[in-house]
């Protein structure tokens, strides 16, 4: 058998002056005490690093004053939100206490013409119902045309599209998003406008006026002279807004598509591939289909964005207060009558009318937007999306 070895300990140094030589233990171990009561131990020593704390002194009320101003900075959004939806109801107290809620849906008739009349400053008759319509027909004419688009882009960018080209083309579709509406509206004055009179417009008069299309889908409504492109080819109207709205819509709808599909896992890609899908059928099966929620979120979150739209479609769809089937037809939309009329308001009456179709569309946007927001959160929560 081994002797046992004998417990060496070692004291912590104390500040008080304690022997300068080693002395043995009561249980015969040896107690390692400081070197000499004139030089202390380098554990003694403060280290630079805690005399940098010591000299900076508490940090809570710094810490409690940095949280205090982020939080008023989170609170002021609600707070600004709260006080522009507060004023538009108090600036348009008027007209909801003479029109209410028939004021987007009710309108007068002409006694002379015997036509709707909606809007007429002079008279005080002030309806909302043909920017309404014109809102929401050149919001849809717009989705048709971006949607198809935008699902594309997404969809090659993601899918198909080589690794060198991936990155430009992600670039410029998002860089449509960042040009002025202002300078669309132009664009679509010098160069749309004219497009559609002289060649797109005459072809769908063509095909819509065919007396075989006549025949057969005349009980529709729709076609003929009173169908979707009958009446005056002026170029300007709910089709050029509608067209100049799927442009700026595009981007938006194509970015978020194509985060949507990138959250989707690479796992559902390699198993609809191992079960010997080709890659139309890999994207349609594995991709859109776990996807297909968050695509509805941007198409609606573009929907919020075409909706709230005002300079490039107050430049083109002609401001005139009627209601028209035909998309040829001019027409107006509720932020562009804001835009157009509300400097020229000259009674009280009027400028809370406008007030009040500026309080539905700030309701609407909101309720739009939020609802999309929500639609894509359910796809890619806690998903990061792919690097290009």
């Amino acid at each position: 058998m081994t002797a046992p070895l004998s417990e060496i300990r070692i004291r912590k140094p104390e500040t008080a002056s304690a022997p300068s030589s080693g002395s043995l233990s009561e249980s015969g171990g040896v107690s390692l005490g400081p070197l000499s009561s004139g030089n202390p131990s380098p554990a003694a020593k403060i280290s630079e690093v805690r005399r940098f704390l010591l000299a900076r002194g508490n940090s809570a009320f710094a810490d409690s004053a940095f949280r205090g101003l982020m939080m008023t900075c989170a609170v002021s959004i609600f707070a600004i939100v709260g006080l522009i939806a507060t004023e538009l109801v108090i600036q348009s107290q008027m007209s909801w206490h003479k029109f209410g809620l028939p004021f987007f849906f009710k309108f007068n008739v002409d006694p002379d013409t015997k036509l709707p009349l909606f809007w007429d400053p002079v008279n005080g008759v002030f309806y909302a119902l043909p920017f309404l319509y014109g809102t929401l027909v050149s919001s849809l004419v717009a989705l048709l045309i971006a949607v198809p688009l935008a699902i594309g882009v997404a969809i090659f960018v993601t899918e198909m599209c080589p690794g060198f080209l991936r990155g430009p083309l992600s670039f410029m579709t998002e860089l449509l998003a960042a040009i002025p509406s202002v300078v669309y509206g132009l664009w679509a004055i010098f160069v749309l406008v004219p497009l559609l009179r002289e060649h797109v417009n005459p072809i769908f008069i063509a095909i819509f006026n065919a007396p075989v299309i006549v025949k057969l889908f005349g009980w529709t409504g729709l076609v003929g002279d009173d169908g979707l492109f009958g009446g005056v080819n002026l170029g300007l109207g709910l089709l050029a807004a509608g067209v100049i709205l799927a442009i700026m819509i595009l981007p938006i709808i194509a970015s978020l598509t194509r985060e949507v599909m990138s959250a989707v896992p690479n796992s559902q890609r390699e198993a609809a591939l191992a079960l010997g899908a080709t890659r139309w059928e890999m994207i349609r099966v594995a991709v859109l289909r776990n996807a297909r929620i968050g695509i509805v979120g941007s198409i609606i979150l573009g929907l919020g964005r075409a909706l709230g739209e005002t300079m490039a479609v107050a430049m083109v769809i002609g401001n005139t207060a009627e209601i028209h089937k035909s998309l040829l037809s001019t027409g107006h939309s509720m932020a562009s009558v804001i835009a157009n009329e509300f400097s020229e308001a000259t009674s009280d009456l009027h400028r809370g009318a406008l007030i009040e179709i500026g309080l539905a569309l700030f309701l609407v946007t909101i309720l739009v937007n939020g609802f999309a927001r929500l639609l894509v959160w359910a796809v890619t929560r806690g998903t990061p999306a792919r690097v290009n």
